[in-house]
């Protein structure tokens, strides 16, 4: 005699986890980072707020939780290879000047572990994923990509959340001029031996 055994309920915590992340991506998206709170989050979810605390830490463990975060990285293989790191360095500055929510995690990043493994999994998968389709050799992929990481992360560090004087008054063209050589040669430069 076969017994079947009885279908498995989703857990209570699966559920409200499932209704917090709903209500703060709505929140975030209608209010922005800043003005979301954690309060309204659980009245959207209809829980008490120390649920929200219990499984997400704080605002920005949330934030990184909820939020979904694409790059929008241009298409690599219709530009000049000799264009590359200009182009990647004023997608990610028009990328950091319109979007609220990426400045939003990066400051999360630096201070909350979720946030930085949000982090490093959005700039590790797409911007990989973009410099491989322009033939980069496969073994230097990942290292490419992170030292492009490296060097737009600590842009947008220094100028979006430190707010670095040189760094906020240099126009994006001027950050363009001293950027784009240090991208190209992370891009499509020799390799150290």
């Amino acid at each position: 005699m076969t017994s079947s055994a009885p279908p498995t309920q989703p857990r209570r915590s699966d559920a409200t986890r499932a209704a917090i992340l709903r209500a703060a991506r709505e929140r975030f998206a209608a209010d922005g980072y800043e003005r979301a709170t954690i309060r309204a989050i659980a009245a959207d979810a209809q829980i008490d707020p120390s649920m929200v605390m219990r499984y997400y830490g704080s605002k920005e463990g949330l934030f990184a939780a909820a939020a979904e975060f694409d790059l929008r990285l241009p298409d690599l293989t219709s530009v000049p290879p000799a264009r590359l790191g200009e182009v990647l360095v004023r997608h990610f500055l028009a990328r950091w000047e319109g979007d609220e929510t990426l400045v939003a995690l990066l400051r999360a990043a630096s201070t909350n572990p979720g946030a930085a493994e949000r982090m490093r999994g959005i700039f590790a998968n797409q911007l990989t994923a973009a410099v491989a389709t322009f033939g980069t050799d496969p073994t230097l992929t990942a290292r490419r990509a992170g030292l492009v990481a490296s060097q737009v992360l600590g842009l947008a560090f220094t100028r979006y959340i430190v707010r670095l004087p040189p760094m906020v008054d240099t126009t994006p063209d001027e950050l363009v001029s001293w950027v784009a050589p240090t991208l190209q040669r992370y891009l499509t430069g020799t390799p150290p031996s």
